[in-house]
């Protein structure tokens, strides 16, 4: 799961960000199609598209990729949840629904500087270590992985 959202195509994508962030968002993440090279469609994390994610692959841990791709971003955005009608929407919905909810975010503060060497989590900033619980706690699911770089060593493993 990556520390951010993306999409392909058309459709109701409830946390994309304006244009002119997510291009940059874009840019440093590599965000392109393997097979087209069509650039990607950028959000905010969305906690309950993700939850739903790993609700229905059953996933025991979680593997967050692209940690790295916001640093010197602040401040970050988590979706909670959404709003349909004025009312809370707090699991994943359907299609056509989707497409009339709004964003509810919590705010978290990011970091700066370049986390590609860091291999302990203890080692990152207070605020990359913030956000990944955040999203743990909000996925519902144990997050053992963190890439923190485009190469395989760039990995943080949170193994007990």
């Amino acid at each position: 799961m990556k520390a951010f959202s993306t999409a392909v195509g058309e459709g109701p994508f409830v946390t994309e960000m304006e244009t002119e962030e997510a291009k940059a968002l874009r840019e440093v993440a590599n965000e392109y199609g393997a097979a087209t090279g069509r650039p990607r469609r950028i959000g905010h994390f969305d906690a309950l598209a993700s939850r739903y994610g790993v609700q229905v692959q059953d996933a025991t841990e979680i593997a967050l990729t692209k940690l790295d791709s916001l640093s010197g971003r602040d401040p970050l955005l988590i979706c909670t949840h959404y709003e349909l009608n004025g009312r809370p929407v707090e699991r994943f919905p359907l299609c056509p629904v989707l497409a009339e909810c709004r964003p509810i975010y919590k705010e978290v503060r990011g970091w700066q500087g370049d986390i590609g060497g860091v291999r302990h989590f203890a080692d990152l900033p207070s605020q990359a270590r913030e956000y990944v619980l955040a999203i743990e706690r909000l996925v519902g699911q144990r997050i053992r992985y963190v890439s923190v770089g485009p190469e395989r060593a760039a990995l943080v493993d949170r193994a007990p």
